[in-house]
C-alpha cells in the first residue's frame, strides 16, 4: 500500500495524517523542519523496546536532539502521578517551548504524552505516532489528550492537537489479539454511526482473517471520518459527542471494575451493545439493530455483555459523571439507524432502569 495522507483540521491551521508501511524506519523527512531542537519521546514498556530505537535513529537523521521517556505499559499508568514524572523529564532534559513532545504507543501514552505536551510550558510541539489499532483509527486524531482520575476516565484533559500523526501499519503485527479486538470495537463504531457502508462491509467479511487485507484501507477511512468530525466540531461541543457512541457505559465499566481490567476498546463493544438495546426500549433505534451489532462484534471475537457480577447501581453512578453530563441528565448517544446517530439527553434514573432491564 502506499502511503495514504488525510488532512486534518486544527483550530488555526491543519495537520497530515500519513498512513503506510515502513514509516518508522523512514520519518526522518517529516521531521526536517524540527532540525536543531529537542526531542522527548514517550513510550511504555512495551513500545520503547520495540520502536524507540529506530525512531531515535530518524530523529537524530533529521538532525534533533532525541531522547525517551519509558513509563510503564497499560490504563493505569494514565494518571497524575505519572504525569508529574513527565513534567520532572521534560525539566530533567530542557524541553523548551521550541522543542517537540513525540508520542509513541497506543492510546495511554499519547492520551498522557499529549496532556503533558499541552501543559507544559502551556503548550511545546507534539506529534502522534500510534502504535495500536484504536490509537491508529481514533484517539490519535482530533486533539483530546487527558488523564484518568479516580472517579471517572478522562476527567483531566484538554484539547490540543498534534502537529504531525505517523501511522505506521507495521507496528500492528506486533500487537496480541486483544489488542486488534479492542481497535476493531472501534473501527465496528464507526461504521454504526456515520459509514453505512463501512458497517456492511465489516459484517459481509465477517472475521478478523477476512479483514486483514483490507485493514489498511479502513484504518485510512475511520481516520477520514474523525477528521470530519473534527472539522464539524472542533471542541466536541455537538455533533462530535456522536463518537462517544457505546461510551456512556464504557467509560463507567472501566471506572467500577477497574482500569486496565477492559481494554477500552472492548468496553465500548459492550456499550455499544448496551446502547443500541437502550435505544431500542427508546424507540429511537429499529428494532434489530441490537442483534446486528451483536453479532458483527462477536464475529471479530468481542465481548458483547458486561460481566454479571457488577452492580448496575455503582455502574449508573459511574455513568452520571460522565463528561457528557450536563446539569441533572446524561448526553448519551443512540442510534437511529446503522449509519446515523444523535445524542439523547437521559437522567441518571433512567440508565440505572435501562441498566436493569439488561
Amino acid at each position: 500500500m502506499p502511503v495514504v495522507t488525510v488532512t486534518a483540521p486544527a483550530p488555526d491551521s491543519r495537520y497530515e495524517i500519513h498512513i503506510g508501511h515502513g514509516l518508522l524506519r523512514a520519518c526522518a523527512p517529516h521531521f526536517a523542519p524540527y532540525a536543531g531542537r529537542r526531542a522527548a519521546v514517550v513510550a511504555d514498556s512495551h513500545t520503547a523496546p520495540l520502536y524507540a530505537q529506530a525512531l531515535l535513529d530518524q530523529l537524530r537523521l533529521a538532525g534533533l536532539e532525541a531522547s525517551v521517556m519509558e513509563l510503564p505499559a497499560g490504563e493505569p499508568t494514565k494518571c497524575p502521578e505519572r504525569l508529574a514524572g513527565l513534567y520532572d523529564a521534560f525539566l530533567d532534559r530542557h524541553i523548551t517551548r521550541a522543542d517537540l513532545v513525540v508520542a509513541l504507543g497506543g492510546g495511554v501514552v499519547g492520551d498522557i504524552a499529549g496532556y503533558a505536551a499541552c501543559t507544559y510550558l502551556r503548550g511545546v510541539h507534539f506529534v502522534q505516532i500510534p502504535t495500536t489499532l484504536l490509537a491508529q483509527v481514533d484517539s490519535s486524531v482530533g486533539g483530546k489528550v487527558a488523564v484518568n482520575h479516580p472517579r471517572g476516565k478522562n476527567l483531566l484533559g484538554a484539547f490540543y492537537q498534534p502537529e504531525l500523526v505517523l501511522i505506521d501499519c507495521d507496528t500492528l503485527a506486533t500487537l496480541d489479539a486483544r489488542q486488534i479486538g479492542a481497535g476493531l470495537g472501534e473501527v465496528i463504531k464507526y461504521g454504526c454511526i456515520r459509514d453505512r457502508a463501512l458497517f456492511e462491509q465489516l459484517e459481509r467479511l465477517g472475521t478478523r482473517e477476512n479483514l486483514m487485507p483490507a485493514l489498511d484501507d479502513v484504518i485510512a477511512r475511520c481516520c477520514a471520518i474523525k477528521a470530519d468530525y473534527v472539522r464539524e466540531d472542533p471542541h466536541d461541543h455537538g455533533v462530535r459527542m456522536q463518537l462517544n457512541f457505546g461510551h456512556t457505559l464504557a467509560h463507567a465499566l472501566e471506572n467500577v471494575m477497574g482500569y486496565g481490567e477492559l481494554l477500552h476498546g472492548e468496553a465500548v463493544a459492550i456499550g455499544m451493545v448496551a446502547a443500541a438495546g437502550w435505544g431500542e426500549a427508546l424507540g429511537v433505534t429499529p428494532t434489530g439493530a441490537a442483534a446486528r451489532i451483536r453479532a458483527v462484534l462477536a464475529g471479530y471475537g468481542l465481548m458483547t455483555e458486561a460481566p454479571p457480577n457488577l452492580s448496575a447501581g455503582r455502574l449508573a453512578a459511574a455513568m452520571a459523571l460522565d463528561k457528557k453530563a450536563e446539569g441533572d441528565v446524561v448526553r448519551t448517544v443512540l442510534l437511529t439507524e446503522i449509519g446515523a446517530c444523535k445524542a439523547v439527553p437521559l437522567a441518571p434514573a433512567q440508565l440505572q432502569a435501562l441498566l436493569f432491564a439488561r
